[in-house]
């Protein structure tokens, strides 16, 4: 190709890209309080508090039980959603790289014949050409196809931030459900130990009224125990299974069965997290961070949209050999160039860019309002789960002294009952009121655990991968 046939596209490339009509991108200030409320009259937790920031704390290092750690990889590994966010990712990526592409012309290798002629006994004319061509390339004097590669790019980021966003979600919920798991097993635990207690009461109670040493209210009364302890035992079976079947769904395979050992729920602790700021948020969740691609996207939508208020000028060229014979096509001296140039100013649309113009501001202001909405939803989220933090651990204590007091109760009723100075009514109240306690204080536990696994979330832990020492010496 010549120098001279390259001088006009050259010179548009030049100029192309010169003005950009998008508005100039400002955060919008976060809707929320400056800090996150306290919940008055708390005492310390006497639990150790990690020493870095959630977001920066990989998931291997909060969640320590091999166990655990177990599942949450073979989930990161098979989980379908987790895919899908992946794949994802790959679309976005794509349909960048498809918009990028059309920065800069699409230069062809083209062989045309033509073969025409004005009547019936006018001359048959005939051209062919070969050589390179460019196909209506768009001088993008004004943004538009810049400000569609820009919303395209924030598109891509939103749907990597979005995949951030599903790791988290999949690591606290294969954790809390495989904590709810470990409370099956001691509330399982629990429950059979007391139906055998139950049982053996019965069994001693029935002996006294086949003597007629109590009456048939204590022996009813008996029986209605031992069958309210076979229906718990019943219910938490059935949450048990139903746990696994989620957590089966969650990892996405069967569980395996040569798991490492785990803890118990009863040793299990999780450390309490320092919370930051709230504007520690806009950088540590994932999704405020792709909710904030999303406004900039919006933001250059408005860009391209205006730009159609101005003319549209393509390019059409072509640059090889010419000949009005196939034959002599690739003969010396047959070289010819064209350079179509053409502009398209709108006049009369109807108002149809000026309704595009309008439809990407409300599009813009859409996403400043899905910002804010998501920075008070993360605000929100965390204030709830710093005020479980705040608590939970003393009402596990309140409630395990509970337990301690009605076991004491119980076995006192117990004594007194078989030396004849309490009824078999104060046994089983002590007998209900111990099971009850005791059922709480596991909840109480899980509950404080599960709410360690929320404030890690909220706070954005969950995507990071610890840091290989080999990596970071170099």
């Amino acid at each position: 190709m010549k120098p001279i046939a390259l001088l006009p596209l050259t010179l548009a490339l030049t100029l192309a890209g010169c003005i950009n009509l998008a508005p100039k991108y400002e955060r919008p200030a976060a809707p929320v309080a400056a800090g996150f409320p306290t919940v008055e009259g708390t005492v310390n937790s006497g639990n150790p508090v990690a020493a870095e920031a959630p977001a920066a704390m990989a998931w291997q290092r909060f969640f320590t039980d091999a166990r655990l750690q177990r599942l949450i990889d073979i989930a990161l590994a098979n989980n379908r959603d987790l895919r899908v966010s992946v794949l994802n990712i790959e679309q976005a990526r794509a349909q960048y790289r498809i918009q990028r592409a059309d920065q800069l012309p699409t230069i062809d290798a083209a062989v045309t014949g033509n073969r025409a002629t004005t009547g019936r006994d006018q001359p048959i004319t005939s051209s062919y050409r070969a050589g390179l061509a460019v196909s209506a390339f768009e001088l993008d004097f004004f943004g538009r196809v810049r400000n569609l590669t820009e919303s395209a790019l924030a598109q891509y980021l939103a749907t990597e931030e979005a995949r951030k966003t599903t790791q988290i979600s999949l690591v606290s919920q294969v954790a809390t459900t495989y904590l709810a798991y470990l409370a099956d097993e001691e509330l399982l635990g629990l429950t059979q130990q007391t139906l055998k207690t139950r049982e053996e009461s019965l069994r001693l109670t029935q002996l006294r009224f086949d003597n007629g040493v109590s009456s048939k209210l204590d022996l009813q009364q008996a029986v209605s125990l031992v069958e309210q302890a076979r229906t718990t035992l019943a219910q938490a079976q059935r949450q048990r299974a139903q746990d696994l079947n989620l957590l089966t769904l969650l990892i996405g395979a069967p569980i395996p069965n040569d798991l490492p050992q785990g803890a118990t729920l009863a040793t299990t602790n999780l450390p309490d997290l320092p919370a930051g700021m709230p504007s520690d948020l806009l950088a540590s969740r994932p999704d405020i961070r792709s909710a904030e691609q999303q406004l900039i996207a919006a933001n250059a939508n408005i860009g391209a949209a205006r730009a159609n208020y101005f003319p549209n000028i393509t390019l059409t060229g072509t640059a090889g050999s010419a000949s009005t014979e196939l034959s002599g096509l690739f003969k010396s001296g047959t070289f010819g160039w064209t350079f179509a140039p053409q502009a398209i100013v709108p006049i009369f649309d109807y108002g149809r860019v000026r309704a595009g113009v309008d439809s990407a501001r409300a599009g813009r202001d859409i996403a400043v309002a899905q910002y804010e909405r998501s920075i008070q939803t993360a605000f929100r989220e965390v204030a709830d789960a710093l005020a479980g933090q705040a608590t939970y651990s003393e009402q596990l204590r309140a409630q395990q002294a509970v337990a301690t007091a009605e076991s004491d109760r119980f076995q006192l009723s117990d004594l007194r009952y078989r030396n004849g100075t309490a009824s078999y009514l104060d046994l089983l109240d002590a007998q209900r009121s111990l099971f009850t306690a005791q059922q709480q204080a596991i909840e109480a536990n899980l509950a404080r655990l599960q709410n360690q696994v929320v404030l890690y979330r909220v706070l954005g832990g969950g995507w990071s991968e610890p840091v290989n020492q080999a990596t970071a010496a170099r």
